[in-house]
Order: C-alpha cells, then sequence, then structure tokens
C-alpha cells in the first residue's frame, strides 16, 4: 500500500534542534485560520509538530475551528492576567462578593498563575481539586490550608469555569477546560436549627448577656450582617417597627457596608413586646456607656455596639454567640442558624410560608420553604401520633 500523500497544507521540514544539538524532521502546518476577530484581517496559523499524525490532525482542528469562526491564536496571556481581568471586570460586585470571588480564584493563581491561560489543561485543575480535598496546599502568603469541603472545592470549580467562559467568549481561549472537571460528591448537610425548648433556654441564659439584644434579633430572623448593621435611626420603639436599610458584611480582613442583600431584604418588621423591651433596655445600656466614657465615645449610631460606641465586626459577633450558646449548655449552631431557628418554628406555629419569606427577606417563597422549613423531632412525633389517631379504631 503506497504512502499517504501530505496535504498542501503540510509540508516536511529539516530544522536544527538545540537541545539534542542535531537537525531533525518536523512536520510544518500553514493553514489559513480565517477572519482575526480582532484585527478583521485573514489570519494564517504556521506551526510544527513531531509527527505527521500530529501536523494532520491539528490541521482538521484548526480547519474546523476556522469554519466555525471559533479558532483562537495563540495568544502570551496568562491565567493570572485573565483572573485579575475577569474580577476587574465585575463592576456590579459587592465588595463581600469581590472578596470571595478573588478567594475562590486564589489556589488556581498560586499554582498555575504564570501559565499561558491556553495551556491550562482540565489534568491541572482536577489535580488542584484532589490537593485542595486533600489539605497542606501553601497561600500566597506561605500559609498552609487545611483540607477544602466538597462545597468549597465545588465553589472554587465552578468560578473558575465563569472565568475561562468569560475568556472563551472573548476569544482568549478555545474552550472552556473547567467545565468538563467533575464535581465533588457533596454530603447531605440539613442546616440545623434549635427547637421551641433550646430556644427557651438560651433566652433565659442570655438576660444578663450585654449583647442579648443582639441574639434576640438573630432569633427574630435577622441575617448577621443586618444586626451588624442596624442603626438606632432605624428603630422605632415608640410605634415598634424595625427597617432593614444596612447590610455589614465581611470582606477579606475588613468590614464593609451596603444596601441590603436584595429589594425583598430591604423591609420594615413589627416589633413584638419582648423585643421592644430588649432593644429599650440596650439603648439604656448604650446611653450610660456614652455617659461613662464622656469625649472618647464614638459614634453610638449602630444599635449592636461595643463599649466605646463602635459597630461590631460580623466574625467578632459569631465569636461572641459560640461563647453564649456554651454558656446556655446548649448545642451549638451557627448564628445565620438562629435565623433559620424563626423561620421553622413559625412554620411549625403555622404560619403562611409567603408571610415567612416576607419576615426574614425572601422574595421567593418556594426558597424559604426549601432551605428553612425544616421538621424537627418533636414536630415529627406529633404527625406519628396524629397518624396513630386517624388509624387506630375503637
Amino acid at each position: 500500500m503506497s504512502r499517504q500523500q501530505l496535504p498542501p497544507q503540510i509540508s516536511k521540514v529539516e530544522i536544527f534542534d538545540r537541545k539534542v544539538g542535531k537537525h531533525v524532521v518536523r512536520y510544518q502546518l500553514t493553514v489559513d485560520a480565517g477572519e482575526n476577530p480582532a484585527t478583521g484581517k485573514r489570519q494564517q496559523v504556521r506551526r510544527r509538530y513531531a509527527t505527521e499524525r500530529e501536523a494532520r490532525r491539528a490541521l482538521a482542528e484548526i480547519t474546523d475551528q476556522a469554519a466555525r469562526k471559533e479558532f483562537v491564536p495563540r495568544q502570551a496571556i496568562t491565567v493570572d492576567q485573565v483572573c485579575a481581568d475577569y474580577i476587574t471586570g465585575r463592576h456590579k460586585l459587592r465588595a463581600s462578593s469581590l472578596s470571595k470571588l478573588a478567594y475562590d480564584l486564589g489556589p488556581l493563581r498560586e499554582r498555575h498563575g504564570a501559565l499561558p491561560v491556553q495551556r491550562l489543561t482540565k489534568t491541572h485543575i482536577d489535580a488542584l481539586v484532589i490537593d485542595l480535598l486533600a489539605g497542606g496546599t501553601k497561600t500566597a502568603k506561605g500559609r498552609t490550608r487545611g483540607g477544602w469541603s466538597a462545597v468549597a472545592v465545588n465553589k472554587m470549580v465552578a468560578t473558575i469555569s465563569q472565568v475561562f467562559a468569560d475568556a472563551q467568549r472573548q476569544g482568549l481561549v478555545s474552550r472552556n477546560v473547567a467545565a468538563l472537571v467533575d464535581r465533588v460528591p457533596e454530603p447531605y448537610k440539613q442546616l440545623d436549627t434549635y427547637t421551641e425548648i433550646e430556644v427557651q433556654t438560651l433566652l433565659a441564659s442570655i438576660v444578663d448577656d450585654r449583647l442579648a439584644h443582639a441574639w434576640e434579633l438573630a432569633l427574630s430572623g435577622l441575617r448577621r450582617g443586618e444586626i451588624a448593621g442596624l442603626r438606632w435611626a432605624d428603630v422605632d420603639l415608640e410605634n415598634k417597627t424595625l427597617s432593614i436599610m444596612n447590610n455589614r458584611v465581611a470582606a477579606g480582613n475588613r468590614s464593609v457596608e451596603n444596601d441590603p442583600k436584595s429589594a425583598a431584604s430591604r423591609r420594615t418588621l413589627p416589633l413584638p413586646d419582648r423585643l421592644v423591651t430588649v432593644l429599650r433596655a440596650a439603648k439604656s445600656r448604650q446611653a450610660a456607656e456614652r455617659l461613662a466614657l464622656g469625649p472618647d465615645y464614638r459614634s453610638g449610631e449602630y444599635v449592636v455596639s461595643n463599649e466605646i460606641g463602635e459597630p461590631y465586626a460580623p466574625g467578632v459577633l459569631s465569636r461572641y454567640w459560640r461563647e453564649a450558646v456554651k454558656d446556655a449548655g446548649i448545642r451549638h449552631i451557627k448564628l445565620h442558624a438562629a435565623r433559620h431557628t424563626c423561620a421553622t418554628l413559625m412554620h411549625l406555629s403555622g404560619v403562611p410560608v409567603a408571610v415567612i419569606a416576607a419576615w426574614i427577606g425572601h422574595k421567593d417563597a418556594s426558597l424559604t420553604m426549601r432551605l428553612y422549613a425544616h421538621s424537627q423531632d418533636e414536630a415529627l412525633k406529633a404527625a406519628g401520633a396524629s397518624l396513630d389517631r386517624v388509624v387506630t379504631t375503637s
């Protein structure tokens, strides 16, 4: 059988290879790759391959991509630059979201930032996933990471995929390699909530806690950022209302303030008598602290302030919450889970889901039902007892 003739786009050439110090045979591909989207001019690709098979494969790929107007010329732009440009271009994101975006891209930039973006492969990302799950990777500051959870790793992969999808739209890469990466199975995890008895135990324990009003607000359905950012100007103790107008959240190592999380999060709630009493007591305590400290007292405009009138960082509130729960002798759940508790207890008390959604600031009642309306052991026992009544004959 005669040897297959080379197509006109491929020629056999002899070149001097400096690595091995001798002349070698290479297969040079010269092919029209269509119009360059950046310049509008026709572009010609010239590349060399070690084997004829590689050259033929490249010819087929480039011809196909050119026909579909998807060919991407080689560029020197790096993974780090593509990530940096993507973050810079997210103009609509808040500082906290930008900080989380940078955090998720950190491992990729640390390990492969100097690599030309077109040379990043699925294998690179797969290896990074494995190493992050195992723990022991280093941050840019030289710190050793613990093992990441499946949820955190999957979020990282999803973020990388977003970056590469954007790079593909710009014509920087021919395909999104991160989209090919399998997600890590995530273990089922139900959001923890307190039972009514645990809530009563906690409330009894925090009577003398300086931050009791913060924990009461959490158990009343406010987000941590809403508690940290709540101002006295948004609380009307006479008319018994509280308006969510501000959100104080963590962005990296600093606290930032912005509008509530969504339009539905901006809401005005009627204050129960118990909460009015608790807030009045907190306001009187802050007035006494202002009087005692004199001119050194800060603004004191926040409902939850420290002893010198400054607002708390959200992470500090979480730490104090952990201590309050421990002192109460009940199991620990996250501060945000107190919000879940509020929604769940409302649901178990028969409050309509749409009303619960409006109270906690969800625009979608189905999301409220899916996330927060947990059945607790006591409720399940009551449900079982009701079946006994139905099926038991006299």
